[in-house]
């Protein structure tokens, strides 16, 4: 668990605006811890959120940090006030190749709805609008494909840069999340 917690990037972000397939959401839950990422940010109607399908994320669910978004516009800009790069998946005009980012800055990728792409409101905080090169009919993937695909682009880029070799977490942030994850998750779980 402690490796694990030294490699986990703090400043890259994914930010799902209104994913509502369940297996999307999970998948895209699975695919984030497995490149570092330790916070994941979600606008929902719901306040429940969608369900988690464990047997998609096969437990990856309980090794990052979930926090659904009740305002994304303002959520978004408090990144920016941050010094986060805002990167957005999107299909229309004035968008660039996903591959042209610099990933290795403090980054929140932000995927957008099945069907409908990002909100109209969040586009106009975007550093980047990114897509995804295709050649064939169908221009758009299913979203936790795409996601992935630049998830890995990032984490390409971040570990050429070396940035999985030092830990961006302090030791007492990684001793609170390991008590977390040994002791209050793991301890509930068999409790069950």
């Amino acid at each position: 668990m402690r490796e694990v917690l030294e490699k986990r990037q703090r400043d890259l972000v994914l930010f799902m605006d209104r994913v509502r397939n369940e297996h999307n959401f999970s998948a895209l839950i699975r695919t984030a811890e497995a490149v570092g990422i330790l916070r994941i940010f979600y606008g929902y109607p719901d306040p429940k959120g969608p369900p988690i399908n464990e047997a998609v994320t096969l437990g990856a669910h309980r090794w990052v940090f979930l926090e659904r978004v009740e305002d994304p516009v303002e959520k978004l800009r408090e990144f920016l006030r941050d010094g986060y790069q805002v990167v957005v998946t999107w299909l229309g005009a004035g968008t660039r190749d996903f591959r042209e980012v610099d990933y290795t800055r403090p980054t929140v990728i932000v995927v957008g709805n099945e069907v409908e792409g990002v909100s109209p409101e969040l586009l106009p905080l975007a550093t980047h609008r990114i897509m995804i090169p295709m050649m064939g009919m169908v221009r758009s993937l299913n979203v936790s494909v795409a996601t992935g695909i630049i998830l890995y682009e990032a984490f390409r880029q971040r570990e050429a840069a070396g940035l999985y070799e030092r830990p961006q977490l302090s030791r007492k942030e990684m001793e609170a999340i390991l008590e977390k994850w040994a002791y209050e998750d793991i301890i509930t779980q068999r409790r069950r």
